[in-house]
């Protein structure tokens, strides 16, 4: 089913509270009476990672206006670690914390079925050679006992991604409600591919992935009303520019395509030094704070710097099992970290860190420097390929309270480009991101 209920969208519309309310409302009654159906809906949104998409706002008007037909409410957390009690009211308000269900990436799996080997490394250009499991939580099954829906609400931001190139859409599914065979391949075909050759594009060989399962399978879970919203900064704020509601595959690529205008900062030359702060309420790990190398890493010039001020880490992996590879093999260059991931090796078996690790790498371009707090010591931050700084020193030289996003020069003439959250864009020379 292709229909769009909503497409509004600009470089210079900052949609408010009541603006969005009355456009999801009036899409969200038209689809519910398309679909001809008065079962439950069960609504997928993403976690406190992506606070900035207004995804929490939008879920807490879906669940008023459904009321009892609210089935369940399931964050795509992916391989994330699960919201806590203070993190679902931050994002969510008032939405009854009993709808929330939690995401198990390991157990909580069905699939739906294969796509082959040869497809697989047509769309990567030969990247790879294995087939990939269209897999999705048991509750969006259609013929599972798990969960009986008729509708799925998923809800979320598109914005420049490292390993889909543009997220959201059938992302939010396949790898926010996937399990760890899928989410494994998928990022590991991105990384091997080259992020450079993905990043801010909506057509790559993982949104082939996406898109083709979702073609084979999608009769097997119930219709997806997409939700999609584009946010970009607006004096400080984040404002909503773009809000597209429907089925199918167009309101994504309406979204791409405004997200990419709004998103993508393209830059006349390479930058020397980057400095990017990671908030505390949002980044605790290197897998998520990573951000800072992928969104940064085509504005760096070869042998330049990019100084992480990152006052809240505490580990690298979202879990023990992730934290303990990433710590026995480093972010290393992608050649390395593809030999190391032969069938049948350890990372082999967790293709998903082995990509991150990738990702992590800044290929011996530039230095990547982290200013960690004390949860994680200067040989922590060594043993994985990183460079340590004095966090107290760097927050005294670049004051982040001070700082203004994008260019800044300092009393003594040294000049960079400062970087607020890495979470929302992505950065390139313009020569970079053909």
């Amino acid at each position: 089913m292709e229909k769009t209920y909503a497409s509004v969208g600009g470089c210079d519309i900052d949609l408010d509270g009541n603006e969005i309310q009355n456009i999801f409302a009036e899409a969200l009654s038209n689809a519910l009476c398309d679909i001809n159906d008065s079962g439950q809906v069960i609504i997928i949104p993403p976690d406190i990672t992506r606070i900035h998409s207004r995804a929490g706002f939008l879920t807490e008007i879906a669940a008023k206006r459904l009321g009892n037909r609210l089935g369940a409410i399931l964050p795509a957390l992916g391989t994330h670690t699960p919201m806590n009690s203070g993190e679902l009211s931050r994002m969510f308000g008032n939405t009854p914390k009993e709808k929330f269900l939690v995401h198990d990436w390991r157990n909580d799996i069905t699939e739906l079925g294969r796509l082959n080997a040869d497809f697989v490394e047509k769309i990567t250009e030969g990247a790879v050679h294995y087939d990939w499991p269209v897999q999705v939580n048991k509750m969006l099954c259609r013929d599972n006992c798990g969960g009986n829906f008729s509708l799925v609400l998923s809800i979320g931001q598109v914005v420049p991604h490292e390993v889909a190139g543009m997220a959201n859409h059938a992302k939010n599914i396949f790898v926010g409600t996937g399990g760890k065979e899928a989410i494994d391949k998928s990022h590991f075909a991105g990384a091997v591919y080259g992020m450079e050759r993905i990043m801010g594009r909506t057509d790559t060989p993982v949104r082939a992935l996406f898109d083709e399962g979702m073609r084979q399978y999608e009769s097997r879970i119930p219709p997806v009303l997409w939700v999609l919203t584009v946010i970009g900064k607006e004096r400080g704020f984040q404002a909503v520019r773009g809000l597209f509601i429907g089925f199918g595959r167009e309101c994504f690529e309406k979204a791409a395509a405004l997200s990419r205008e709004i998103n993508v900062n393209l830059l006349k030359k390479q930058v020397n030094k980057i400095v990017v702060y990671l908030n505390p309420d949002e980044y605790r790990t290197t897998w998520l704070g990573n951000k800072a190398i992928y969104r940064t890493r085509m504005a760096i010039k070869d042998g330049g710097e990019l100084l992480i001020l990152a006052p809240a880490l505490e580990r690298f992996g979202e879990d023990l099992m992730i934290d303990t590879l990433i710590r026995k093999y480093g972010y290393r260059s992608r050649g390395e970290i593809t030999e190391k991931a032969a069938p049948g090796t350890e990372l082999g078996e967790n293709l998903c860190a082995a990509a991150h690790l990738i990702h992590g790498s800044s290929e011996g371009r530039f230095t990547v420097r982290y200013c960690a707090g004390e949860k994680l010591s200067r040989k922590d931050i060594e043993s994985v390929g990183f460079q340590w700084g004095d966090l107290k020193e760097a927050k005294s030289r670049y004051d982040t309270n001070r700082l203004l996003q994008g260019w800044n020069t300092l009393p003594d003439g040294e000049g960079f480009f400062y970087v607020a959250n890495p979470a929302l864009g992505l950065w390139a020379e313009k020569g970079l991101f053909l």
